[in-house]
Formats: structure tokens, sequence, C-alpha cells
């Protein structure tokens, strides 16, 4: 269970929330929705439940286990495999690494040292049964089976998997350890984002299962099905009112309910106003005459004190004014790729893919999870260098604009401003504070630490770095992960209006259906075809 008392969040000088008393309190059974628009505050209060940083204000006491998948993948021991990182949530991979070093000295070493070595396998050995070690070998398999890990990809060090397999390889290890088989934990899952790089099967499998989960849950989504599936509250963090407004609902009913609420305020707010502008006119008429000049200040203050206890109306939320820059002039091929092999110590990616990018071609990537989609771009951004022989030929007039998955391209120690001026050093700074501005950073949100920043407001953030590129090949990985409804519109009408070269990485069919691609790469071979809708259906099931 995770209780709150007099909680205070906050940014820099910016309050986020404020939680009078028990507010906001998870017990078992609770499946809690946390919703806002992007910057209200819902990964920085996640961060503090979860005990990874401390609130400004208040107290945050959890009496039991937490499992907390941020946004961001955390690296760890990358030389671990995928396998021993699951199996670690039971710590029943140091007890496997210690059985097999036994078994290495066992093999090769005689009298004493082969009897000891025999002694301490059969007791880890013993220790491991008793902990279910075998069954949950089988059980964590299963897990990612669920989450698109096969068994091959267990065994590879962390290091070279990729991004959104990472990512599902610690989704892995905190359903592992929340889960005893039956369904039965008292383990609280903090998730933010689960279903990034889930693909469809592996999203209705993570719906039944925390569906079923028994411990609390708080969850943060952009996937309004997932919310409507599985939870039973909703926490709406009010970005205009810095509070949390708690609804002991379902997503759907919370919906109906919030617009009540909202009306209920514009109604109260509308007769308040009424009344108060008689009373107004009836103190002017009362302060002209020196005898009634007391009860006149009366009425006036009545009037005030009608308005200030009043709850606050809800605003139109701003949304970003998300653009792509006007591409600078280029040949007939700007980009051209030949060879390009990726390894990873003897594991092959992918090996000898031949890529030209035209003037304002329009390209979409696919292929499985690990088939070396973001490795592609990064090959062809510069970030990394090809194996082998190929390369990468710069046409006339190249300038290419990267957007990376995982926000690569931002310095997380370094301020919103200090990342902007960084990225586009020759651009006028009064220019690049309205950009800013266009995409909500202003004020002292300039100066916020960019690691400080939501992931929706990271992926603002890199946008808006782009803009004043005038790239004219952009690399879009994932660029609408994240994103809160109404951005994710934004992006999208921007990709439809560019008129730049773009290359494509995306699980968003939305994504696809405003790009309007013109071919198609299938990784890992390479293949390339042009675009019929046919392709749709594999980005749909992906």
């Amino acid at each position: 269970m995770i209780v709150t008392n007099d909680l205070e969040v906050r940014v820099g000088a910016r309050t986020l929330l404020e939680a009078p008393g028990q507010q906001l309190r998870v017990q078992p059974g609770d499946r809690i929705g946390l919703v806002g628009r992007n910057g209200a505050g819902k990964t920085t209060t996640m961060r503090i439940l979860a005990g990874e940083t401390e609130p400004y204000g208040g107290s945050v006491t959890n009496s039991g286990p937490v499992g907390y998948l941020p946004q961001d993948s955390r690296e760890g021991f990358i030389e671990q495999t995928a396998r021993d990182r699951v199996l670690s949530a039971r710590g029943l991979d140091q007890i496997r690494a210690s059985m097999e070093k036994q078994q290495e000295i066992m093999e090769v070493a005689d009298g004493s040292k082969r009897d000891s070595a025999i002694n301490k396998y059969s007791r880890l050995e013993e220790r491991y049964h008793a902990l279910g070690g075998y069954e949950a070998d089988a059980e964590a398999a299963q897990i990612c089976d669920n989450l698109g890990l096969d068994e091959r990809i267990l065994d590879q060090p962390l290091k070279t998997l990729s991004g959104g397999q990472r990512r599902r390889v610690e989704l892995a290890q905190i359903l592992f350890a929340a889960n005893d088989g039956a369904g039965k934990s008292e383990t609280t899952l903090l998730l933010d984002e689960p279903t990034n790089h889930l693909d469809a099967d592996s999203i209705s499998w993570l719906r039944g299962f925390l569906s079923k989960h028994e411990g609390g849950l708080i969850m943060i989504s952009h996937d309004v099905d997932l919310l409507d599936d599985v939870c039973n509250k909703i926490w709406f963090l009010d970005a205009v009112r810095s509070e949390a407004d708690v609804y002991n609902m379902g997503f759907s009913r919370y919906k109906e309910a919030r617009a009540q609420d909202e009306a209920r305020r514009r109604r109260e707010r509308a007769n308040a106003e009424k009344k108060a502008s008689t009373l107004k006119q009836q103190a002017a008429k009362l302060g002209a005459k020196a005898t009634k000049a007391a009860a006149a200040k009366q009425m006036l203050a009545r009037a005030d004190r009608m308005m200030n206890e009043l709850d606050e109306v809800r605003v139109n939320d701003r949304v970003a004014s998300i653009s792509f820059p006007a591409p600078a002039p280029c040949g007939k091929t700007p980009l051209n790729a030949t060879g390009l092999t990726k390894m990873y110590g003897s594991l092959e990616v992918f090996a000898g893919v031949d890529l030209a990018i035209d003037k304002g071609s329009r390209v979409v990537v696919l292929g499985t999870n690990g088939a070396g989609k973001t490795t592609l771009l990064k090959l062809l951004a510069g970030v990394e260098r090809t194996d082998g022989e190929g390369g990468i030929v710069s046409g006339h007039g190249l300038k290419i604009g990267y957007f990376a998955q995982e926000h690569d391209t931002i310095n997380p120690d370094k301020t919103v401003w200090e990342n902007t001026i960084e990225a586009c050093a020759d651009a006028d700074q009064q220019d690049l504070r309205g950009l800013l501005g266009a995409f909500m950073f202003s004020g002292d949100k300039l100066e916020q630490p960019a690691g400080t920043l939501s992931g929706g407001e990271k992926t603002r953030l890199a946008l808006a770095t782009l803009v004043s590129s005038r790239a004219n090949v952009l690399l879009l990985d994932e660029p609408t992960n994240n994103l809160d409804p109404q951005s994710r519109e934004q992006v999208l009408d921007a990709l439809g209006t560019y008129t730049g070269a773009v290359v494509l990485v995306t699980h968003d069919p939305g994504a696809v259906r405003a790009l309007k691609p013109e071919r198609v790469i299938i990784m890992p071979e390479g293949d390339e075809d042009m675009w019929s809708d046919e392709y749709m259906e594999i980005v749909e099931l992906a």
C-alpha cells in the first residue's frame, strides 16, 4: 500500500500538484489510471511514489513491495543476459550463476576441490529448488514470450538488444516479481507507458494480466482502451489548478463525470458572476450616499467572497504548435547508403542493406522488434558506424534531422534552453525563444533541467530543435510515443505537410497514414518495396 500525506510536487518554482491530507492512496485491488496533459506532473508524481525522488513537501509511506517501470529504459548491468535480468527479480540469477561456477569447477578439478564444489552445488541447487527456481525459469520465459521476447533473445546480453527489447525485459522483470502464478500479489505496480514498443498481441496479454492483478496498480498511458479495460479508479492531474481529482470509477465513467464537473463549475460561475454584478451595481448606487457607505462596502465584500469561494473553471488546454522545418535546398538524392551492416559480437543484426533517399521521398521502415529498425536510423544519422565495408554518401545539400526514440539527442543535465541553443547554434536567440514558446516552453520552463521533463515534454523539445535545423531529410524514430492525443494530432498534421524526405520507424498506424509513404524497407533483410495498403496490416499488428 502507498499513502501520501500533504503531498506537494514542484519542478523549480512551478507547483505541479498539491494533494492535501491522504488524498492519494493506493490499496490492494486499486487499479488507478494517472491521467492529465503532458507536463501536468504525471511522471514526476510517479517517480515520487516509487521512491526515486523526494517530494517538495509532505511525505509518501510505502508498506509493501513496488515494481516501477519508468518511461526511459534503465541501462543497469548491460553485460547481463535478458533471462538473468528477469530472474533477478527473485534473486534467482545469482544462485544460477553460482551453480554454473561450481559446475565448471566440478568438470576440471579433482580430489578435495571437486568434492567441495559438489557439496556447494548441492546446497545451491537445494536452495534454488526451494525458491521454485526450475518452475520460475519456465514462468519467466512464458512472461517474456507473451511480451514478444522469444527464447533466443533471453540468452543475449542486454547490450545487444534494441531499446524496445530492453524496455520489454524491464517490464517482464517487474511482472515476474509481482506474479506468483495465481495472480495474488502484494506488489504495487507503477507503470509509466507500459505499452510502448508492444505489439497488439502483447498489449492484449498485458491487459489480461493487469486486470487480474490483486495488488495495487498505478498506470500512466495514452492508450485509452487499456485504461478503459483495466482501471477502476482515475486520478486526474489538473495542470490549471495544480490539483488531483480522484474519481472512484472506470475511465469511461470518469470522462462523463469530469465533463459534468466542468459543466457544473461553469454554471456556478455564471450564476455567481450575475449575482456579484447585481451586488456591485447596488453598492455603486448606495456608495453615492454617505449614510449608506458601510452597507455598500459590505455588498462589495460579499460579491468578492462569492467569487473567491468558487472552484476555478478549467480553461482550454494550450496545444503545442508543432511543425517540421521548411527543408533547405538539396540535390536529387541527398542521402545514399550502401552495404550497411551491424554486428554485436558474433550476433548479426542485419547485413548489406542498401538505401537511397531521394529529395522529398517518404519511406517507412517495418520489421519485428529487434530487427534493427532503430539501429538503421542511427547509422543513417551517423550516431553509430556501420560494420564492414559499407557506408553513407552525403549528396548535395544534405541536412539531416534525427529524432531518437529514447531522446538520446537531449542532454538530461542541461536545461531546456541550453539544449536548444546547443542544437541550433546558428539560429537567432529571439527566434528560438519564439519557437520554444510555440512548443509550450517559456518562462521558468526554459531553465528546467531536461532530465526532469515528462516523456511527452522531451518529445516536444526534441521536435522543437528539429524545426530550426531546416533539415531536408528527417529520420524519425517513434515520434508519437508518450504524447497526449492533442499533441499527437499536431505531429501527424506536421508529418502530412512536411515537404522534405522522411524515413519513419513507428508502431503508430496513424503516423503511417499521415506520412502517406511511397516505399517500405523490411528489416532485417533490408528488402525494398513500393508501399501498398497490405503493409498497413503489418503496422497495425506490430
